[in-house]
């Protein structure tokens, strides 16, 4: 039996330089029915990794599941088994009112509320996307008809809202975008690997903690394009990032 990469179970060596990550293992097996000749690798907790090419370029798709710890195993996986450049495919909650549902964030960096960085590095170190992953990004997104905005966004380690208060209204009135749970981890990660990285997330309707559960719609059906064309600029952008 081959050796694998340790929590992951993904065989060394197996892993495309250029790796679209997200959330949802469902998502992933979504995005490698995009790719050519694709092929599962690993299928593990919630860690679902499958290789393809895109347009003649190979990629690998990876799931990471919800929250930074677990992520940061996924990302540092990924980095030892070869992935030079990581874009996370995922959704948010908008922070901006003039932020529409279904709406696209390119994230060009993120504030560390996620509760696992600061035990790699000083919360002084930022989490920044790549200057030419986001460029590239924005390029794609411009091709389509999907709205879309870049900016700052906030990786908190919470959903539900507990007696501590959060900073997500201290960030909304900052100017960020949106908050989701993983941007700020794989940002800090590539950089400390020196590993380029970029992301690009959904608005599916305000922030949680803004609605709360009664009014919060997760599976809107504006969501399904938006994903669609999320996944359609992170794959042409990949293919595009020198390594």
């Amino acid at each position: 039996m081959a050796e694998v990469i340790p929590i992951i179970d993904l065989p060394y060596d197996t892993i495309a330089p250029r790796v679209l990550v997200c959330g949802d293992p469902y998502r992933a097996e979504a995005i490698a029915n995009r790719l050519e000749d694709a092929e599962e690798v690993s299928r593990t907790r919630e860690y679902w990794t499958f290789n393809g090419t895109y347009k003649g370029v190979p990629v690998t798709v990876s799931s990471h599941g919800v929250g930074a710890a677990g992520a940061h195993v996924s990302f540092e996986g990924l980095i030892i088994g070869g992935a030079r450049v990581m874009i996370r495919v995922g959704t948010c909650g908008s922070y901006q009112k003039d932020i529409p549902q279904g709406g696209l964030i390119i994230a060009t960096a993120a504030c560390r509320e996620d509760g696992v960085t600061q035990q790699l590095i000083p919360l002084s170190y930022p989490a920044v996307a790549s200057y030419d992953v986001v460029q590239i990004m924005l390029e794609e997104a411009a091709r389509t008809d999907a709205w879309y905005k870049a900016g700052i966004i906030s990786t908190g380690g919470i959903f539900y809202k507990g007696l501590i208060p959060t900073n997500n209204r201290v960030m909304a009135d900052a100017g960020c975008l949106a908050f989701e749970n993983e941007a700020a981890m794989l940002f800090v990660t590539c950089s400390l690997k020196g590993v380029k990285a970029g992301c690009i997330a959904a608005a599916d309707g305000p922030c949680f903690e803004f609605v709360g559960k009664d009014d919060f719609d997760h599976y809107p059906e504006g969501m399904a394009k938006a994903k669609e064309d999320a996944i359609t600029i992170a794959l042409e952008s990949i293919i595009r990032v020198a390594l």
